[in-house]
């Protein structure tokens, strides 16, 4: 107070001065980033800083990807970084999966992870058991990434979630993105890592922009693989949800906080090894849980995340059943008005919310 007072004893230019040093110290400047563009630069910098790194897949080279992922790797590093290939997951995940046990690091990019069904036996039986049938000897550090998850009008055979079917495999690592921070912190980490990661980034998420930190968009910065992040502090319910649909939680939150109930949302941010601790030590606190995933409901992660805590410690801390929230038990319908429905919405997360604290 006595410095306040002692500018304006000595005049504006003073109070200019340090309403300048106090702005100049504030903290870090934010920056916006698209989450299209935060895999884009995290890719770049791998490439750059790893000769061992290089990109495959359909469309990623001369036309930049699909959905622009890739945009300008080709031309900057050339055919044998960046590679275009026929229209066979099943040829170039296993060329891949190939390299990576030569000593590569691919990233296989799939177009949509609902054709990665076509390599499943490249991904399961070749990429997560090596590591294990060869004692140790064979590492596969190969990344499989690509949009997952309901898309927009593309109907059932491009709109399905594949967290639980991958989560499942042991040998595998298993990410879920949802804004800028995690989408480049966990790519950087997977390419990076010496085991296959499955990355399921979300197709709607790509042009979304996020503000991030200058931290966020530095070179060396990654986000560990199994460490889940509390998006929002709350007292009366935990939210547990990963992908887009962290983003409906907190659009849920914001509602329900104006009628005086407060959640915490919790952001998976990785599937497989699934960051329990975190979930346990929330659900202690507030003494519910709701899980939220736009996958099928029966063997969801919503599924696994009950049975954990089922069997843990947080059990006894439960006030009343835990309540998942879920994609519809069918295929994904073409016509919108359907889909929509078969998709979680934040009115579904403000109902469960309130039949679980029974308001």
């Amino acid at each position: 107070m006595a410095a306040v007072k002692k500018v304006f004893c000595s005049g504006k230019g003073s109070l200019s001065l340090l309403l300048r040093r106090r702005f100049h110290v504030s903290g870090p400047r934010a920056i916006q980033v698209t989450v299209r563009d935060a895999l884009n630069q995290a890719i770049d910098e791998e490439l750059e800083r790893d000769e061992r790194v290089f990109m495959l897949g359909e469309e990623v080279a001369q036309y930049d990807g699909a959905y622009k992922i890739s945009r300008g790797l080709w031309k900057k590093y050339g055919d044998k970084r960046v590679m275009d290939t026929p229209i066979s997951e099943m040829g170039f995940t296993g060329i891949a999966v190939g390299a990576a046990m030569a000593g590569l690091r691919p990233i296989c990019e799939f177009m949509t992870f609902n054709f990665s069904m076509q390599a499943i036996d490249q991904v399961i039986n070749s990429a997560a058991k090596t590591y294990y049938m060869s004692a140790g000897r064979v590492s596969v550090p190969i990344v499989f990434r690509g949009p997952n998850g309901a898309s927009a009008g593309v109907a059932a055979q491009h709109s399905q979630c594949f967290a639980a079917w991958y989560g499942h495999c042991p040998g595998l690592k298993v990410v879920s993105p949802w804004n800028v921070e995690d989408a480049r912190g966990l790519l950087k980490a997977a390419i990076r890592d010496d085991n296959p990661v499955v990355m399921l980034e979300n197709e709607l998420m790509y042009g979304v922009p996020f503000e991030v930190s200058e931290d966020v968009m530095s070179k060396d910065f990654v986000i560990p693989i199994g460490k889940s992040k509390v998006e929002r502090q709350g007292t009366h319910i935990t939210l547990v949800s990963h992908s887009r649909s962290v983003g409906h939680c907190l659009e849920a939150s914001a509602v329900l906080a104006k009628e005086g109930v407060e959640c915490e949302v919790i952001n998976l941010r990785t599937i497989r090894p699934m960051d329990t601790d975190t979930i346990e030590a929330s659900v202690m606190k507030t003494n519910h849980l709701v899980t939220v995933e736009g996958g099928w409901p029966q063997f969801g992660v919503g599924s696994e995340i009950c049975a954990k805590i089922m069997e843990g410690p947080a059990f006894n801390y439960l006030d009343a059943p835990v309540v998942r929230v879920t994609g519809a038990d069918v295929p994904m319908p073409y016509a919108k008005i359907l889909e929509d429905n078969c998709i979680p919405q934040v009115k579904d997360i403000i109902f469960a919310v309130k039949k679980t604290l029974n308001v």
